[in-house]
């Protein structure tokens, strides 16, 4: 999907900031722990409660999103919130661990973190303003359309070098005379190719909707974070969310998809992995030898069976099932269908079952797949479903699933219209939309739910 050439040489390491500023902000709380020296508080429990706790309300509550453009009293406000659900769970802990305890230097502590910690955040809010105004941790930035919004923006990207935007010019309709001028519409796709963008910023006077359509299109392929500069008569839809520049200029930033926030994405990768490894330790270590005598019982052949799949932005990997069929030559080509000769009985129990999956948490392991995602599909079959659907490359921007919101919804098992697949890639694309944490859990429950009622599509 993405232009890997383009991706690579924008060499985008603002995600290591906040990295930094949640390790920074853990050493704090724990070295005022050890300075202060209260013996109870000077144990393991404490010390990784107090770090989980603080860890996992900084990320729900957004602490460490501060932006370029953010004010300062945006920070205030951050810091209110989150040091009040610290204060919470930092009483809570003796409420409940520690009752009919005199605990010395409760309140000491407490005020230590919330001073240090909000000297550290202005702190490292300050020195990268100054660091930005050197020149350095920069965005690239192009502006589409020509008129007096644009020109506002473009006026801020000049004369604010604290925000860390590098403008590289414009493009309009018209034709200008000027240095800063790019070209027309038509040449945008060929700029970009050929230099490094990071932000484009969009009119909504100067362009048509099918123009900031077209747009969006180019920058999700590019990769390049896409902002409107609205009308203010303008009623704005729920992908997009405010931000102003300066105190006065109004931006719409065209949200981000959920799995490019890098908490997310590492949320459901230390999920899959963990589901995946009591999966294989407590499963798939008794089962593989029990089907390994069943399977070669009725046909020869493999237990596993391996076959290409088309994963994230179209990469290939080999995706693993225990061996359902007969050894055939059509196993690449042509789905099971019901009744299918090439299934043998104890392939049928496997596949009513789900069972013949499992394997593929060995591949959530290796990071071909996830547990939840649109399922991989051979290429053969991807080629000819992309004819059929319009955005079938888009379910290709996240890792395959063993499992999805279409299979949970009645779309799995063999493909016999073409809207059938038009649904699943329908369900796919919302997935991976809005996804969320606990929609995983539900889809994984739903899963084993349907195991247990049974499925008549699952042949």
């Amino acid at each position: 999907m993405f232009n890997e050439n383009q991706t690579s040489l924008k060499k985008r390491y603002s995600y290591l900031i906040r990295a930094f500023q949640i390790i920074t902000d853990v050493f704090i709380i724990n070295s005022i722990v050890y300075l202060i020296h209260d013996q109870q508080y000077l144990n393991i429990y404490f010390l990784l409660y107090i770090t989980v706790y603080w860890v996992l309300s900084s990320s729900l509550l957004g602490f460490y999103k501060v932006h370029r453009y953010t004010r300062v009293f945006r920070l205030f406000a951050l810091l209110v919130k989150q040091f009040s659900i610290l204060a919470l769970g930092y009483f809570a802990y003796f409420g409940i661990f520690r009752e009919g305890y005199i605990v010395n230097n409760q309140f000491l502590i407490l005020t230590s973190i919330f001073i240090s910690i909000a000297f550290s955040k202005f702190l490292w809010f300050f020195l990268l303003k100054k660091y930005r105004s050197l020149g350095n941790n920069f965005r690239t930035t192009v502006v589409v359309g020509f008129d007096d919004s644009s020109k506002n923006i473009i006026k801020i990207f000049k004369s604010k070098s604290n925000l860390g935007y590098k403008y590289l010019g414009f493009f309009s309709k018209k034709t200008y005379y000027e240095k800063e001028y790019l070209g027309n519409l038509e040449s945008i796709s060929e700029y970009i190719s050929k230099n490094t963008v990071d932000e484009m910023y969009c009119s909504l006077t100067s362009l048509t909707k099918d123009q900031i359509k077209k747009i969006n299109k180019l920058a999700l392929v590019e990769n390049i974070s896409l902002k409107l500069i609205p009308n203010t008569s303008e009623l704005y839809s729920k992908n997009q969310s405010i931000a102003f520049y300066d105190d006065t200029i109004m931006i719409l930033n065209v949200n981000k998809l959920p799995f490019e926030f890098t908490e997310n994405f590492y949320t459901k990768r230390v999920f899959d992995i963990f589901f995946s490894l009591m999966v294989c330790v407590f499963i798939l270590s008794w089962l593989i030898p029990v089907l390994w005598i069943l399977v070669k019982l009725e046909s020869k052949g493999p237990l596993i069976f391996k076959q290409p799949r088309e994963g994230v932005n179209g990469s290939k990997f080999i995706c693993y099932k225990f061996r359902s069929m007969r050894v055939n030559e059509l196993s690449d080509k042509v789905h099971a269908s019901k009744d299918d000769p090439r299934v043998t009985k104890i392939g049928a129990f496997l596949r009513k079952t789900s069972i013949d999956e499992f394997p593929q948490f060995l591949n959530v392991l290796l990071g071909d797949m996830s547990i939840v995602g649109p399922r991989p599909h051979v290429e053969s079959l991807s080629l000819e479903y992309q004819k059929e659907v319009t955005d079938y490359l888009k379910r290709h921007i996240v890792k395959p699933g063993i499992t999805g919101l279409a299979q949970i919804s009645g779309y799995r098992g063999e493909i016999k219209t073409a809207i059938d697949i038009k649904n699943r890639v329908r369900l796919d694309i919302f997935y991976i939309e809005n996804w969320a944490f606990f929609l995983d859990v539900k889809i994984i429950i739903q899963t084993v739910l349907s195991v247990f009622k049974g499925d008549e599509k699952a042949y």
